[in-house]
């Protein structure tokens, strides 16, 4: 089987995480039972999550060239990442984020976007042949957008598809070109509640949301329902995809990781109630890791469970 070729246009982070009993309120210190320092950023998750299920994975981005830099590079070599697009710039920090997580798995996070922050159209160009060579292209808003809707705009020309999750989601919602310039979206609960304002809790109320989303000129809406699930709209049909019995420990990254797995699923030609169902398998398992890039399942790893939760 030909090996599906996946870019990443995003960011690059090196995530620091305290792990606690509950998250704190505004104001309050709580103790930690332990901490972390993994690869991180959506995008580098994203990459590595496409890697480590058999894909070519490109990431085209920045860090700085101080020592976390130098760390994340490190990983995402590590993970079979190809990093001949990915800027080493001068003078600024590479990205990072704080990252707290309670014993439910939840999460609070702050990140500072660093080296991500300097992401521009000149990155467009340099990655011009890797962006026209994807069948997948993955983008998240943790670079500067316009960047991001210039790399889009190489890939879908080259025909290419384009994969957005809105994340984080900007307080005044997205303009009207970064619908039209993804061919799916891939929000979560509180992202979708962000940019329609409605909360998917039910299947019902997702197919609300991924409708209203589909009438600002994105072709298929996935609504990522954490604990509860998935739902897809678009011209392949609708469905919901119910949540796979793990044991979740950190649920840091999880949606990378089922951005990562629909990418690889719809790069090798997959429909789309199966690429959702795969990409589901694999946010799955990510919940049962420490939490980012390090939690990316392995290509077997997301069979035996599909295997095991077949009908």
């Amino acid at each position: 089987m030909t090996v599906p070729s996946i870019a990443v246009f995003g960011s690059v982070n090196i995530d620091v995480t305290a792990f606690c009993e509950r998250l704190p309120r505004p104001g309050e210190t709580v103790s930690g039972r332990g901490c972390s320092m993994t690869l991180g950023g959506k995008g580098a998750n994203q990459a590595v999550a496409a890697a480590r299920l058999g894909a070519h994975s490109s990431l085209i981005g920045r860090t700085g060239t101080d020592a976390f830099g130098a760390l994340a590079r490190e990983r995402l070599r590590a993970y079979g990442v190809d990093l001949d697009q990915l800027l080493a710039q001068p003078g600024v920090p590479t990205g990072v984020a704080v990252i707290n997580v309670d014993r439910h798995a939840e999460n609070a996070i702050v990140v500072v976007g660093g080296a991500n922050m300097t992401v521009d159209s000149t990155d467009v160009e340099r990655a011009s042949l890797t962006l026209a060579a994807a069948r997948v292209l993955l983008l998240q808003l943790e670079v500067p957008l316009a960047a991001a809707l210039a790399a889009a705009a190489r890939t879908r020309a080259a025909g290419g598809s384009v994969i957005l999750d809105p994340a984080p989601a900007p307080a005044g919602g997205l303009p009207a070109a970064a619908y039209a310039a993804a061919d799916l979206i891939t929000p979560n609960e509180t992202e979708t509640e962000a940019l329609v304002g409605v909360r998917p809790d039910s299947p019902a109320d997702a197919a609300i949301a991924a409708a209203r989303l589909l009438e600002r000129g994105v072709r298929t809406a996935i609504i990522k329902m954490g604990a509860a699930g998935v739902f897809f709209l678009g011209p392949e049909g609708k469905g919901f995809v119910p949540p796979f019995p793990v044991k979740a420990v950190n649920s840091v990254g999880a949606g990378d990781c089922f951005n990562g797995g629909l990418a690889f699923a719809l790069a090798q030609g997959r429909a789309l109630p199966d690429a959702v169902r795969f990409a589901a398998a694999c946010g799955a398992l990510a919940t049962t890791g420490a939490g980012g890039a390090a939690s990316a399942p392995a290509i077997g790893d997301v069979e035996n469970l599909l295997r095991g939760a077949a009908p």
